[in-house]
């Protein structure tokens, strides 16, 4: 059980950062100077992820919660205009989807093969992210990727519109996680909103 988690928690941290990578170069953002943070998200993310997962038995609601939270990230910690997170994290996510459905194709032959096995699951995960980042870094070598003038893309009052985002998603998803008797999960979903609320706040206060 033990090493179900850890091994839940080392690949799904892998697989998390080559996103952040991937989204963060396709936009032509400097990875280097978020990766702590990033690396927190990731971790308390992927830990309530193994919860919902195991205790819940909603693995179709787990992708989901993962692209509301790098929306919030990206919006909060990286400072992007909350539309650009929006489409920078939809898109990024969609990229690294079709790179892990080909890869399931040509390593396994099919999905039911990686569900076979802990260690087919890893593999897949390891691999799409090797391929992901290797693919993005190259890009951004040669100066490929997206750019915004980011002054245009914000909105009026926006830090007040990313605060009240982050409190409706911790609202909404402690609802569930309450009426699920998961207690110990919005424990998580806390931290995390805090986080986020933090970094925001913070970035308000440098700019005035």
């Amino acid at each position: 059980m033990l090493w179900e988690v850890a091994g839940f928690m080392f690949f799904s941290a892998v697989e998390g950062l080559a996103l952040y990578y991937l989204i963060m170069c396709l936009f032509r953002f400097k990875w280097k100077g978020h990766i702590w943070p990033a690396m927190f998200v990731i971790l308390l993310n992927n830990l309530q992820s193994y919860l919902v997962r195991n205790e819940l038995n909603m693995d179709n609601i787990s992708p989901l919660i993962t692209i509301i939270v790098f929306i919030l990230f990206f919006a909060a910690v990286v400072r992007m205009p909350v539309i650009l997170s929006v489409i920078a994290t939809v898109s990024g996510y969609v990229i690294f989807a079709a790179v892990q459905t080909a890869l399931v194709f040509l390593l396994f032959g099919s999905l039911t093969a990686v569900n076979e096995s802990l260690s087919n699951g890893y593999l897949l995960q390891t691999a799409t992210a090797i391929v992901v980042v290797a693919g993005f870094w190259l890009l951004y070598r040669k100066g490929k990727g997206f750019t915004f003038d980011l002054d245009k893309l914000r909105l009026k009052l926006e830090d007040v519109v990313l605060t009240a985002l982050i409190i409706a998603f911790l609202l909404a998803i402690s609802v569930v996680l309450f009426y699920n008797n998961l207690l110990f999960n919005i424990v998580f979903f806390i931290l995390m909103s805090a986080f986020l609320l933090y970094y925001s706040t913070k970035k308000e206060q440098e700019d005035a």
